[in-house]
């Protein structure tokens, strides 16, 4: 298995002084290098071009091709024992992939000539992959356009178990071809379907404010194989692409890959365009950092909304059909405030009255079991009108909006709240998510309800459970191994 190092701060420069340089400059190897004779039989010939080509031409739900043996089988077992027995993978977590990773294979070139004695393979397999023959191979099968062989962007990425990359386009800067190249562990057993970590291609539709956006299931998922190549033209709006979560945990099992993006031609290069206008279409990214919330504002009605103003008895009246009336107490109330002077936020717990949680409970429980959501499977799909469904537009539609519920937020926090956005989300195993945002505007108040039904362990044929209460280990969502925290 490859050597793995926990996550770190930012790299200590080396004692003598030297920065590591990354992406644009390398040292060019020889003119008359042989590349050729490091791929496959036949790989770059007229015939196996065209159909590529045409296979790209026609690939759904975006443009993509699948070369299924690209190197020599020699070489890329070398590649794979210098990956596993010289380099260092560090843990990388992000709220969008988790994936052991080494640094940018471009700064191989600044190594000593002893340290690039290690490495005889790989330096072979990056310099044929950014050769004027393989560049040229691409272009002419996706026709991308002048790529750059300055510019090299690579490196090699270990997907163990939980490892995972979530939807995406790849836009970003000069970037024009994205591929992959499989080296899936153990060498010489097939990586089988149910390992997970297949690369998932995703159809496009268009928002209701005409932008696309991929669709929830992938159209295409594409499992690892030895010496497989994926590659694909980076588009904003189309190559929305991610990578299955890894979910086999045997040892030695790894989904392996030299991963990177062949850019656009650097300036003074053959082909080399200055960029100049913005593409039509924002990259997925781009989406996210640009996003804003809309806020709904209160009605005028400031002294109502102020925090040093009691709540009303119609307030109280209205709050009793939803809350637990313990957190409507006056005594509860001051307690709260004063707790979230000091840690500025607040926990609550039966939050809802009795009676609304325990008809929500059982109707997301029902729900959750017929849509296969119990823990026991991974489908999904948006349940069907229930008394659950019925609550939760309630508390979407009335409780959070309403001038009471601004007042009684008001009384708790002393601040003025003066408008408001509500969203009810539910998240599917395998098909929902949220990536991490911010937004520079006014200071804001976050509130969220959690409404997850608790799973409970079987119980064994005398009707009792299988565990203590003393001695029951956590089970489900209080493990964290589910996910879908905050």
């Amino acid at each position: 298995m490859a050597k793995l190092q926990a996550r770190s701060p930012s790299p200590v420069p080396p004692a003598d002084g030297r920065q590591k340089r990354l992406k644009t400059s390398h040292s060019p190897s020889a003119p008359s290098t042989d590349y050729a004779s490091h791929f496959y039989p036949g790989l770059l010939e007229d015939s196996n071009v065209q159909a590529l080509r045409t296979s790209y031409a026609n690939a759904d739900p975006f443009k993509f091709a699948v070369i299924e043996k690209l190197f020599q089988d020699d070489l890329l077992r070398g590649v794979k024992d210098e990956c596993l027995n010289e380099l260092s993978f560090t843990e990388k977590e992000t709220d969008i992939y988790k994936v052991n990773q080494t640094g940018d294979l471009a700064s191989l070139s600044y190594l000593s000539d002893a340290q690039l004695q290690l490495f005889p393979n790989l330096l072979s397999l990056r310099d044929a992959l950014y050769s004027p023959d393989f560049r040229r191979f691409i272009r002419a099968v996706t026709g991308c356009g002048p790529l750059s062989g300055v510019k090299q962007d690579m490196s090699v990425n270990s997907y163990t178990k939980r490892c995972h990359l979530l939807n995406h386009d790849d836009v970003i800067g000069t970037r024009r071809v994205s591929y992959i190249l499989y080296m899936p562990l153990p060498y010489g057993q097939e990586w089988k379907k149910e390992y997970g970590g297949a690369l998932e291609l995703y159809p496009v539709r268009l928002s209701e404010e005409g932008v696309p956006e991929p669709e929830a299931v992938p159209a295409k998922a594409i499992p690892p194989s030895w010496n497989q190549f994926v590659f694909f033209e980076v588009q904003p709006g189309k190559s929305f692409h991610s990578v299955e979560e890894v979910v086999v945990g045997e040892e030695g099992h790894a989904r392996l890959s030299i991963s990177g993006w062949f850019h656009a031609a650097q300036e003074g290069e053959e082909g080399y365009v200055a960029e100049s206008a913005a593409p039509e279409l924002k990259s997925s990214r781009e989406q996210l950092t640009s996003s804003s919330t809309i806020f709904t504002q209160y009605p005028d009605t400031s002294k109502t909304l102020h925090p040093d103003t009691p709540l009303s008895s119609e307030h109280i009246a209205f709050l009793t059909r939803f809350l637990n009336p313990v957190y409507l107490q006056l005594r509860t109330m001051k307690t709260l405030l004063a707790r979230f002077a000091v840690e500025s936020s607040l926990e609550l717990h039966h939050f809802l009255s009795d009676a609304l949680a325990s008809e929500l409970e059982s109707g997301l429980l029902q729900a959750d079991v017929a849509d296969g959501l119990d823990g026991a499977t991974r489908n999904g799909c948006i349940p069907p009108h229930t008394a659950a469904d019925r609550i939760l537009r309630q508390l979407q539609d009335d409780l959070f909006p309403s001038e009471a519920f601004g007042a009684w937020l008001s009384a708790l926090t002393k601040l003025i709240v003066l408008s408001y956005a509500v969203e009810a989300r539910r998240f599917r195993p395998g098909l929902d998510y949220t990536l991490a945002t911010s937004e520079d505007d006014d200071a804001r108040l976050d509130v969220v309800l959690g409404l997850t039904p608790q799973m409970k362990k079987e119980k064994n044929k005398k009707g009792k459970s299988k565990a203590t209460q003393e001695d029951e280990e956590p089970f489900g969502w209080q493990t964290g191994e589910w996910g879908g925290w905050e």
